[in-house]
């Protein structure tokens, strides 16, 4: 396989992932020459040897940070590394590994400083629960209304950034739940942002960490956040 023009780092936070992890780093391994990092988010499984067994480098936190954490924790690697793109996907199966050349494309050809991958555009249509569908056009309309960015999917967690926001996220990202957050961030600091189609799958193993109650506090942590910045913006 030729030599990559850019290095590209494939970042996956992961916590209590034994089941779907190894499969997944393999799986990138054969099909890219990007280097695999994988955030092994205090668990207590065997998350981080399968990884080490499939052959991607393991930071192991000694305890759990939560999402933001620790694609934070990533954000800094790649930073001190000298990485000039990076992809943020899951490792619990979700997001559709053949699809990362699509999200990569924008940023590596200078079109965007963020492009994220959208389970609504496309022909491949995405279906959820109808509490999912219903917080993700509410936070859809806040993004459209408080920032100008034009999304589809603010809660798509498989993105890929340039060098310059991996700069910045090292410096400045939400701890939890952090994708529509960052729509704050890259507003403030004048990112441009594009959307690409990508294919999403329900997860293979375990549960989605958030629950009933997070999903409320999510909410309305994040309104509060854009009202905020709507104030600050127009104040």
């Amino acid at each position: 396989m030729d030599r990559p023009p850019h290095r590209v780092l494939i970042a996956i936070p992961a916590f209590q992932e034994e089941q779907t992890i190894g499969q997944i780093v393999s799986a990138l391994r054969r099909r890219f020459p990007y280097d695999v990092l994988v955030v092994n988010d205090g668990s207590t499984d065997a998350t981080s040897a399968a990884a080490r067994s499939a052959g991607a480098t393991v930071l192991d936190l000694p305890c759990n940070l939560g999402i933001g954490g620790a694609a934070q924790t990533a954000f800094l690697f790649a930073r001190d590394r000298g990485y000039e793109a990076l992809v943020r996907i899951d490792g619990d199966g979700q997001h559709e590994i053949e699809d990362i050349p699509r999200v990569l494309e924008p940023i590596l050809a200078g079109k965007a400083d963020a492009a994220i991958g959208s389970r609504f555009l496309g022909e491949a249509g995405y279906r959820g629960s109808i509490p999912r569908i219903f917080g993700i056009r509410f936070f859809r309309s806040l993004v459209n209304l408080f920032t100008g960015y034009r999304v589809t999917d603010p809660t798509s967690g498989f993105f890929a950034i340039n060098r310059r926001l991996i700069e910045f996220y090292s410096r400045h990202y939400p701890s939890d739940y952090p994708e529509v957050d960052a729509y704050i961030l890259m507003h403030r600091l004048g990112a441009g942002t594009a959307e690409v189609p990508v294919r999403m799958y329900a997860r293979v193993e375990g549960k989605s960490s958030i629950t009933t109650f997070g999903a409320i506090y999510y909410m309305v942590k994040v309104t509060l956040s854009f009202l905020i910045n709507a104030i600050r913006r127009f104040g």
